[in-house]
């Protein structure tokens, strides 16, 4: 549970491709979240950012895609962190399954443009990092309750968070994140009890 599960770019770079492809990240991250995703072209990205359409491509060769895959895999980095973090600290295991569902669902809640514009739906429960989010699951229910059957209840909570059933939760069920939080925590709580 400790490996990060999105490994960094062995391949050393220079300082200021490094500061072009941040500054790139930032500015595609800022014209989504105002303008939304389909709306935002590479030239509006390139034009913003004040750099070259060569410059834009050389990072992001596959374009759109690419940016949008760049910012989610920043995020969920940022989860894994987070969430080891967290569980090295040996707490409740309840308390932080929780909380770890509660995360991710604000994961998907955030990124949910991002996974939408670009990606491919179907096989984003396979997508290592989302395997990590079952592998999660699986370690924290071991903890809380070895007499579960822990696959099929790692199973059902990890599909609940699946970026497609969220989603539709949210635009075709009109829940919000918090209703969507509380109710997987309390059926977790039920099948606990």
């Amino acid at each position: 549970m400790d490996d990060n599960l999105i490994l960094p770019d062995p391949r050393p770079s220079r300082a200021d491709a490094v500061k072009n492809r941040e500054l790139l990240l930032e500015t595609a991250q800022r014209l989504f979240a105002e303008n939304g995703v389909d709306a935002v072209t590479m030239s509006d990205v390139a034009q913003t950012a004040g750099v070259g359409k060569g410059t834009l491509y050389r990072h992001f060769p596959n374009g759109k895609p690419d940016l949008c895959r760049f910012l989610i895999d920043e995020d969920q980095r940022n989860l894994q962190n987070r969430t080891l973090t967290r569980l090295r600290e040996q707490g409740d295991s309840q308390a932080d399954l929780e909380w770890f569902l509660r995360e991710v669902i604000g994961f998907i809640t955030r990124n949910q443009p991002l996974m939408f514009a670009e990606a491919s739906l179907g096989t984003m429960l396979d997508h290592p990092a989302h395997r990590w989010w079952r592998q999660t699951i699986r370690g924290l229910l071991v903890r809380i309750s070895p007499d579960l059957d822990i696959d099929y209840t790692t199973d059902m909570l990890f599909v609940m968070l699946d970026p497609r059933t969220i989603r539709y939760q949210i635009i075709a069920r009109g829940y919000d994140f918090e209703r969507i939080g509380d109710a997987l925590i309390a059926i977790l709580r039920q099948i606990i009890a």
